[in-house]
C-alpha cells in the first residue's frame, strides 16, 4: 500500500527550529528521489528540498542554508530539519517523490511561524 504520513509541524517563533518527518510505504518510494513540498495560503505547492536515491541533495533558494533534508532507507523515512524559520515559511508541508505521485499526497503537516 502506498502511503505518505507527515508529522512534526507546529507553531514556532521566528528564528526558531522544527524537524519534520515523513514515513512512506510502497516500494516505489525506495527507488525514487524524495522531496519536501509546501503550500502556503493562496499559493501553489512548491518544492522545498529533494534528495535522490544516490544522496544528491538540492534546495530551493529560499531555504538554502536554513533547511537540511535526509532520508533513511532502513526506516523508510525522509526528514527535514528547519532552522532560522521565517514567517514566510508558514505553510502546509508535504513529502512525496520528485516528481510527485499526484494521487498519493498525504495530509501534510502545518508549520506556522509567528511571534
Amino acid at each position: 500500500q502506498v502511503q505518505l504520513v507527515e508529522s512534526g509541524g507546529g507553531l514556532v517563533r521566528p528564528r526558531g527550529s522544527l524537524r519534520l518527518f515523513c514515513a512512506h510505504s510502497g516500494s516505489i518510494f525506495t527507488v525514487a528521489a524524495m522531496g519536501w513540498y509546501r503550500e502556503a495560503p493562496g499559493k501553489e505547492r512548491e518544492l522545498v528540498a529533494r534528495v535522490s536515491v544516490e544522496g544528491r541533495i538540492n534546495y530551493s533558494d529560499f531555504v538554502k542554508d536554513r533547511f537540511t533534508i535526509w532520508r533513511d532507507f532502513a526506516k523508510n523515512t525522509v526528514s527535514l530539519q528547519m532552522t532560522n524559520l521565517k514567517p514566510e515559511d508558514t505553510a502546509i508541508y508535504y513529502c512525496n517523490s520528485d516528481p510527485p505521485l499526484s494521487n498519493f499526497w498525504g495530509q501534510g503537516t502545518q508549520v506556522t511561524v509567528s511571534a
